[in-house]
């Protein structure tokens, strides 16, 4: 398939990013995923590391995922960022989309995710 990418997942429920993580890892072996419980422990991930992608939950504490995708665009521009949330108002969607971000609907499923990633190669290749 692809080579291997690195992941930063941003959500400040652990379930979440356990499921989202074992979603990827089935999907894709070999990828690196990180995860962050909220805005702060990301960006300091985001400065000592290099990311493929990074995925931000929209409702955390401290910065929402719009706040710290805006961030995260301006650090990382080649990154692949985005926003996964279940609050699904075409405001919320225009302002990820504004930002360089894309939207991915909670909840997340294996396919969903499997999905999300495989087109995202596709373009890549």
């Amino acid at each position: 398939m692809s080579h291997p990418r690195s992941v930063l997942l941003v959500d400040d429920s652990k379930f979440a990013r356990l499921l989202i993580k074992a979603f990827i890892e089935s999907g894709f072996p070999g990828w690196s995923v990180d995860e962050a419980a909220e805005a702060n422990s990301a960006q300091q991930k985001a400065d000592s590391s290099r990311y493929d992608y990074f995925v931000i939950d929209f409702n955390m504490p401290g910065k929402n995922g719009l706040e710290l995708g805006a961030d995260i665009r301006r650090q990382h521009p080649d990154a692949t960022v985005a926003l996964l949330t279940a609050n699904i108002q075409q405001d919320i969607q225009n302002q990820a989309e504004a930002l360089g971000m894309d939207f991915i609907a909670k909840p997340p499923t294996q396919e969903k995710i499997t999905a999300y990633f495989s087109a995202k190669e596709a373009a890549h290749d």
